[in-house]
């Protein structure tokens, strides 16, 4: 092993063996190899020797003193070959050798010349080589290699200088140097940032002149690194120094700012802060936190990074309603008048509220409990929140859970992160200024869930009275009590809502409208309201009932009254334009004139039921939807065939399941119903449930599809006014279903009269529907299917004529 620590060039003035011009062959002399270092001609180098095959080397040098010094290609190559040497070298005289505390030597040589290895001897112990010198011409003295030769040693001046680890000595011995090619060699040996490969080529580059345009080349390149690096490093003193500047004169400034008894932004907030947060009455615990993170933010910087995150998690901890609440004392009499104001019927939600005042008002201290409205859209749950705010005297604020995906939407979002806020319940407390709101968390039952995580998951530490009063939302990281907060969730659907989140959580159900609630809401509430936004006076507008019966039933189909405000807006801006266009005095709202704004009747349901109960095997059962309830259509229909059974209109498994229990039943009674025993041996039966694209699955529908077969089979139209729902079994028993009040109430907006259910379901009616919402449909209870086909299909010739007369009736009363 060889490194070289310093090479100095003798400065002779002479050319010895190198310029003469004559080619030297020598004999076989030792060849030692060297790592990353290149023995120039006329260069004095140390060399540490520790290889065993270098000492050997060494050790057997006698008298004569003279070796070849050869670079290797690979300087990790511990024991060279031949083929791992370099070509060219330089032959050289030992000078002095020092022996070492760790056995290697210490080896002083000089070069003597350039040299090409010839064959090799010897490889072992250590390598001999036969060698020939290379011929360095003496280029003539012409101008153009003068300034060459002043050209480089001026470069290599002004790197000298500028270079702290180059010893100014160097410009000397450069300077008094004449030889052209001694000179090119001194430099290139004195130059540490040349590579091992550029020392190399120069030391393989005879030519003098070739030699200095090299140089010239490496020169100008450092000159340019070196003032690319002076700019640099000149550039960031510049910095350095604008900063303690600036420094220096802002706490001069402090000082006499401190004198004077001024302070600064910076103070006044810190000084601000520390009110709020006395006054904020936050706990003990959270108040020593945020005077430790106030005092760390008097001791930064304004213009530190961290300035601003921590002074905005100061000021929400200092502006939340840690302890203030809204006025006391709720007047149970007021609160119901309240109520009934703003709502007209939902006599089970209010009698639910006013309890909970009630108990409110006996131990204030009590927790609030988690309420959840579930009904199809438009009856009321959003503003029916805000009346409970306004009869409780507390602050209201309404969060949309909607599509919501991520869980830090709740939570919020840890102090680490860029942007980073407290989650929706914090920012909406720091809204009211209160700690028991009221808050409505709308549409519950469309959260979403993904790789963000899961908000339903989240709002399950948040609706648990027994853990919500430490709720600690990420980024405040601190325990905040949400157990006065009165939290009302509304949903379209139950199905999905999580269980352990429904569990926490207080069911209410709120039902669709009939038409005379409907009618009595317009009338209360949505005319006046869309009178007053379209900019017409009471006096200047008059809808009777008559008109608002005629909207209700034969504009709009829905459980709420979303749509029927709608229509009414419409109206009313059709008045506005004759108002605005010149008409004076009232405009009464005939039918005629609804008919006139709103087009002719888009709903036909009483005639459509009358119409499509004409024809045999079409009966007519009840559905639940999440938009209430609504009456589903089985039509049933014969062909010749090989008894074959279809089902068709986008039916489930459950709904298949009982068209085919149906179809047993009927072919298991064939007799008692006057049909032939093998009635489906030639015959196909078809049952199709329109409308197609609307899927549709269930139990309760068992009892509509065999009175279809029944009518068919027998060739008997259905009543042309009657529902009916119920659960078939295979031994004509009919079960109890679901949804009574929806299906009841959607069975009267279609003007059914009457309504066969399961005998088990009555109680579900006395619980559920008012005497008001039974009026004027006729409810009858089977517990097998004879019952219901004994309701459903007329028993004699006068019932089926009375049956045509009934459906004359209505068919040309709805046109």
């Amino acid at each position: 092993m060889a490194n070289d620590f310093v090479s100095v060039i003798k400065p002779t003035a002479n050319g010895g063996e190198a310029g003469s011009g004559e080619t030297v062959r020598g004999g076989s002399i030792p060849v030692l190899p060297v790592r990353d270092t290149v023995l120039f001609p006329h260069a004095v180098l140390p060399l540490t020797v520790g290889r065993e095959s270098s000492i050997q080397l060494i050790q057997s040098l006698g008298e004569e003193k003279t070796i070849l010094v050869v670079a290797q290609r690979d300087a990790r190559q511990d024991a060279p070959e031949v083929a791992d040497l370099h070509q060219v070298g330089t032959r050289a005289t030992v000078h002095k050798v020092v022996k070492m505390p760790n056995q290697s030597l210490f080896v002083f040589t000089e070069g003597n010349e350039r040299v090409r290895l010839g064959e090799f001897t010897q490889t072992a112990p250590f390598m001999t080589a036969q060698w020939e010198a290379i011929a360095e011409p003496q280029p003539e003295q012409t101008p153009e290699l003068e300034a060459l030769q002043r050209n480089v040693v001026s470069q290599f001046q002004q790197i000298v200088t500028s270079s702290p680890t180059l010893s100014d000595d160097l410009q000397t011995i450069a300077i008094n140097i004449e030889e052209p090619g001694r000179l090119a060699d001194f430099i290139a040996a004195s130059l540490p940032f040349l590579t091992t490969l550029d020392k190399q080529e120069l030391l393989e580059t005879p030519d003098v002149l070739a030699r200095l345009e090299r140089i010239t080349k490496h020169l100008a390149k450092e000159l340019e690194v070196q003032q690319l690096r002076n700019k640099i490093q000149s550039e960031v003193q510049d910095s350095v120094q604008q900063s303690q500047r600036d420094y220096y004169l802002r706490e001069q400034l402090k000082a006499i700012q401190k004198e004077l008894g001024d302070l600064d932004d910076t103070q006044k907030d810190v000084s601000e802060l520390k009110e709020k947060i006395e006054a904020a009455g936050m706990p003990e615990e959270v108040k020593k936190d945020a005077l430790k993170e106030l005092g760390r933010l008097s001791r930064m910087n304004p213009a530190a990074a961290d300035y601003s995150l921590t002074r905005n998690y100061v000021e929400w901890l200092a502006v939340l309603p840690w302890s203030k609440t809204s006025s006391g004392e709720v007047d149970i009499l007021k609160a119901k008048q309240t109520l009934d104001e703003d709502h007209y019927g939902l006599k089970k939600v209010k009698e639910r509220i006013l309890d909970y005042l009630s108990v409110r008002r006996l131990k204030p201290d009590m927790k609030g409990p988690i309420l959840c409205f579930v009904g199809p859209p438009g009856v009321g749950k959003t503003s029916l929140g805000r009346s409970i705010a306004k009869a409780l005297g507390r602050k209201f604020s309404r969060i949309s859970l909607g599509g919501m995906h991520d869980e830090a939407e709740i939570r919020g979002h840890r102090r680490t992160y860029i942007g980073a806020l407290p989650g929706q319940i914090i920012q909406h407390l720091k809204r009211v200024e209160v700690k028991d709101p009221v808050f409505m968390l709308d549409e519950i039952d469309k959260l979403g869930r993904d790789f963000r995580g899961d908000p339903a998951s989240a709002l399950l530490e948040t609706l648990d009275p027994e853990q919500n009063n430490t709720f600690r939302d990420n980024y405040l990281d601190q325990p905040f009590d949400l157990s006065k907060v009165l939290f009302i969730c509304t949903a379209n659907q139950l199905d999905t809502i999580p269980g352990p989140l429904l569990d926490r959580m207080e069911i209410i159900d709120l039902t669709g409208y009939t038409e005379e609630e409907k009618v009595n809401i317009a009338t209360r509430y949505l005319i006046p309201r869309q009178t007053k936004e379209n900019g017409i006076t009471p006096e200047q507008i008059e809808v009777p009932l008559e008109s608002v019966h005629l909207i209700a039933r034969h504009y709009t189909r829905e459980a709420g009254v979303r749509k029927l405000e709608q229509q009414i807006g419409t109206v009313c801006r059709k008045v506005a334009r004759r108002i605005a266009e010149g008409e004076t005095g009232k405009v009464v709202v005939t039918p005629e004139l609804v008919r006139e704004f709103l087009g002719g009747i888009k709903v036909r349901v009483d005639t459509e039921l009358a119409t499509r109960t004409k024809r045999a095997g079409v009966a007519v059962g009840l559905a639940w939807t999440p938009a209430g309830g609504d009456v589903l259509f089985i039509e049933a229909n014969r062909m010749k065939g090989k008894g074959n059974f279809t089902i068709t209109g986008q039916i489930g498994d459950v709904m298949k399941e009982s068209m085919q229990a149906a179809l047993t039943w009927v072919r298991s009674n064939a007799g008692r119903m006057r049909l032939e025993e093998d009635f489906t041996k030639d015959t196909d039966l078809h049952i199709h449930v329109p409308a197609g694209a609307i899927p549709k699955d269930g139990p309760s529908a068992g009892v509509t599809m065999a009175t279809a077969l029944v009518s068919l089979l027998t060739n008997t139209p259905v009543h042309p006014l009657t529902a009916m729902t119920g659960e078939i079994t295979l031994s004509g028993n009919v079960l109890p279903v679901g949804g009574i009040k929806e299906k009841f109430l959607a069975a009267k907006r279609a003007g059914v009269r009457d309504v066969i259910l399961p005998t088990e379901c009555r109680q579900q009616v006395e619980e559920d529907l008012t005497p008001e919402q039974t009026e004027g449909v006729t409810i009858h209870y089977a517990d097998r299917i004879e019952d219901v086909l004994a309701v459903a299909l007329p028993r004699t010739a006068l019932e089926a004529v009375q049956d045509e007369v009934v459906r004359e009736e209505i068919t040309h009363a709805t046109v």
